[in-house]
């Protein structure tokens, strides 16, 4: 159950990152809640994953996760550089945390 709240929580810091993508370009009600509601609902479940998890390996999945799927994000619907050097260290990231979940 606690590694469904962390990718609840992973997920919505995606909408999070988005919105803030986009309330950075133009303030908007719309772009605010998103940004506000995704990273709000982000804390709320990994919160909650704390008490089915420990709080060292739940927060650096979801820190993990996180980064890489706003890096993600970013470069598939922002345009942002795809260079073999930002994938390379994506994938680092990925390893790092499949190598943090498979050793908790």
């Amino acid at each position: 159950m606690g590694w469904l709240y962390v990718f609840l929580a992973a997920g919505f810091e995606f909408a999070g990152v988005a919105g803030l993508n986009k309330y950075s370009k133009r303030k908007t009600l719309l772009s605010g809640a998103v940004y506000l509601g995704g990273f709000g609902l982000s804390f709320l479940f990994l919160y909650t994953s704390f008490k089915y998890l420990q709080v060292s390996t739940a927060y650096a999945v979801w820190i993990g996760i996180g980064t890489a799927g706003a890096v993600l994000l970013n470069m598939f619907f922002f345009g942002e550089s795809k260079s073999l050097s930002r994938v390379a260290s994506l994938a680092l990231i990925i390893i790092g945390v499949v190598g943090l979940k498979a050793l908790s």
